[in-house]
């Protein structure tokens, strides 16, 4: 076990992520510059000759009243029934907490629910599994919908999909609606229609800065900012970020007007359409809310285009100030409770009709900020 503290062993790393199957982008050297307000530490486990068999990008910050935080966005990179990586994984996680005098380790990784051998071997080692009671209880989502895309042409993706998506997606063609791409001089026009979106779904908007420092550190090779135009007009958005062997999408947006042209259904089309061309294997649409059921919208916009609902195993935490710890979740569930009810306020008040306020509750500064990239991707 080693730590990446140079240019050249973050290379190694880089290399070693963007090869991995289960490589995620909240994991690689340039989301940790996104994460500017955070400290960030990579481990690596290697086998006896050196070459890398595991790894982990954590990021660390102080939470004001509880003490340092450590936070692995989908780590650890490893194969899940390894259990000599992960050993040595857990050991330089146990170092950067002395390091840091820190509480805890949190992460949530790219492992699904029924995988027994990664479950046995981190309890084994002292890791606390928690599922989550719902989709706002942990900071990355634990259903994802996942579209299986490799070795296919456009025409078999396009047959993957339902009639009436086609359908939509067409629609959004003959009535005239094109995709252009952006550059970071565009990313305000597409945070507009963020706030938009924002204001009519009930969910709290990344900050425009937010979006140009994902655009410094990942723009333009893995990540893209497309618009959907309509008599020149920019009325809906997406950002995707492409990296090793997937592609997910992290923000999506949508203005009032037009609407039934089904822009979003195009967007989507044109990054499935950019994601196979790139060679990726796997397009994540990333998470649905509250609950994995057609009751709920973004389900069934993200279920119509053929991707197979993923169930993660949820939270594995290393607590290495327990009590300290309990205290800092109970806090934080507080807060997201408090969020919770405003979020449902602002919803019946645009139900009665209402004009929904136009301020929104800022994060508390001892909380984990939610969605690394976890704003909705609103149809």
């Amino acid at each position: 076990m080693r730590f990446a503290n140079d240019d050249a062993s973050k290379r190694l790393y880089t290399e070693f992520l963007s090869r991995h199957e289960r490589c995620n982008f909240q994991q690689s050297v340039e989301w940790a510059q996104v994460k500017s307000n955070w400290k960030n530490e990579i481990i690596l486990a290697e086998a006896p000759d050196g070459t890398i068999t595991g790894g982990m990008s954590v990021l660390i910050r102080r939470m004001p009243l509880f003490g340092n935080l450590m936070y692995c966005p989908r780590g650890p990179i490893c194969r899940p029934d390894d259990a000599v990586s992960l050993r040595q994984l857990t050991e330089g996680a146990q170092l950067l907490a002395w390091k840091y005098n820190a509480m805890a380790l949190r992460m949530e990784p790219d492992v699904s629910s029924d995988d027994g051998a990664f479950r046995r071997i981190m309890k084994c080692l002292g890791w606390q599994i928690r599922a989550g009671s719902g989709a706002g209880d942990m900071v990355q989502p634990r259903h994802v919908f996942r579209l299986d895309i490799r070795d296919r042409s456009e025409e078999e993706l396009m047959a993957g999909f339902g009639r009436k998506l086609r359908y939509n997606i067409r629609l959004a063609q003959r009535r005239g609606v094109e995709i252009r791409r952006g550059g970071r001089e565009d990313l305000a026009v597409f945070h507009a229609l963020l706030v938009e979106t924002a204001r009519r779904d009930g969910f709290l908007a990344r900050p425009l800065e937010y979006l140009r420092r994902m655009w410094d550190a990942l723009g333009p090779e893995h990540m893209e900012l497309l618009l959907a135009c309509y008599e020149g007009r920019p009325i809906a958005g997406a950002i995707p970020v492409y990296y090793g062997n997937k592609t997910w999408y992290v923000f999506g947006a949508s203005g009032n007007d037009h609407r039934d042209l089904m822009p979003n259904y195009l967007l989507q089309w044109e990054i499935i359409r950019t994601a196979a061309a790139r060679g990726c294997a796997i397009y994540d649409m990333r998470g649905v809310l509250e609950r994995a059921d057609v009751s709920n919208g973004l389900y069934l916009f993200k279920s119509r285009f053929g991707g197979v609902l993923t169930e993660f195993i949820g939270e594995v935490t290393m607590p290495y100030k327990p009590m300290t710890y309990r205290l800092y979740r109970t806090a934080e569930r507080a807060y997201m409770a408090a969020r919770d009810r405003y979020t449902t306020w602002r919803r019946r008040r645009k139900e009665s009709g209402a004009e929904p306020p136009l301020t929104q509750p800022r994060p508390l500064p001892w909380h984990v900020p939610g969605g690394d990239a976890d704003a909705p991707a609103s149809a």
